[in-house]
């Protein structure tokens, strides 16, 4: 393993949009840096359904003034990684992928960050982590399975299949919406008492008619306690189901590696949120020199930063440490 004393000014902790856009902010301000990325380039976006749409329009989605044109009024997932990579290129940002980072080892100035590959040396560290590889378990027999999926990817993958997705929000509902429309037979597993609230208007209307007209069958207020096979068994308010079942989109939601963050000290909140403590002005964490940016800094809010409120922190982040170095 090679190591590399002081290499860099800044280093970067994951390559999605806003990992990018703090390594726009670093070459701007003629910081040197390095972003090392576990997966590939904008890896979250990467493992996003084939056919998800944005929430966001184009224009709220750019980096580094690189305009992003979509065909619609909300850009595509296939549109959205041609042009991440695509700023990467025209700004021919420094980054390395499939390279994880296991540790921060030292103190503000001098730290060193170890990988798989290699040993860097950064006066900074900045976290760019996200959420989206951590899924929140519903730790029930069966889970395991390989007819479990904890991530939605292509509802052809379900044509002609009995399908339950466990969950309320924005992606067990278009993976409801659409395996449906593959024909499979599909059957809602809802803990609360209604669709969240959170739901893209535009698909609100269309889940709630499907329901309504019984295309999609939705249990309110229950809980999925064991998968096996080829069933399921649902606890309800009217009592314990047993429904026979080839697959469990269970759409659960997703978490910030907590794990890692912990062993780099980073004080995490013990309320419901579980947040990672940061300097609101300026993003530090309580260990000094390393910086939060984007989603990772909301815990289990994980609806609270998104691409477009979030590209600011990289803004703050160099603006504090044009200041500090």
């Amino acid at each position: 393993m090679r190591s590399r004393n002081s290499d860099y000014d800044v280093l970067i902790v994951g390559a999605g949009p806003i990992g990018l856009a703090c390594a726009i902010e670093a070459r701007k301000r003629g910081f040197s840096y390095l972003t090392v990325e576990k997966g590939c380039l904008v890896n979250s976006i990467f493992h996003f359904p084939v056919n998800m749409t944005f929430f966001s329009t184009a224009d709220r989605l750019e980096l580094g003034e690189v305009p992003f044109i979509s065909q619609g009024s909300k850009p595509t997932r296939s549109e959205a990684l041609n042009y991440y990579r695509r700023v990467v290129e025209a700004l021919r940002l420094n980054v390395k992928t499939y390279e994880r980072v296991l540790d921060v080892k030292g103190k503000k100035g001098e730290f060193y960050v170890r990988t798989e590959k290699a040993v860097y040396g950064a006066k900074t560290v900045i976290l760019a982590t996200g959420f989206y590889d951590h899924p929140n378990l519903l730790n029930i027999p069966g889970e395991d399975l390989p007819i479990v999926k904890h991530y939605y990817d292509d509802p052809h993958l379900y044509a002609f299949k009995k399908v339950a997705v466990i969950g309320a929000g924005n992606s067990a509902v278009q993976a409801a919406l659409e395996t449906l429309r593959c024909s499979a037979q599909v059957t809602m597993i809802i803990r609360e008492p209604n669709l969240s609230e959170k739901i893209k208007y535009w698909i609100k209307p269309d889940i709630e008619n499907r329901i309504k007209e019984g295309a999609i069958t939705a249990y309110f207020n229950s809980v999925v306690k064991r998968i096996e096979e080829e069933k399921i068994d649902v606890q309800t308010p009217k009592g314990d189901l047993q429904l026979n079942n080839d697959f469990v989109l269970a759409l659960t939601g997703y978490h910030p590696d907590y794990s890692f963050l912990e062993k780099l000290g980073i004080e995490i909140s013990r309320d419901e949120t579980k947040s990672p403590f940061f300097n609101e002005k300026n993003f530090e964490t309580n260990r000094k020199g390393i910086f939060l940016a984007g989603v990772v800094c909301g815990g289990m809010e994980t609806a609270r930063w998104l691409i477009e409120n979030s590209r600011e922190h990289a803004v703050r982040i160099f603006d504090f440490l044009a200041n500090d170095f």
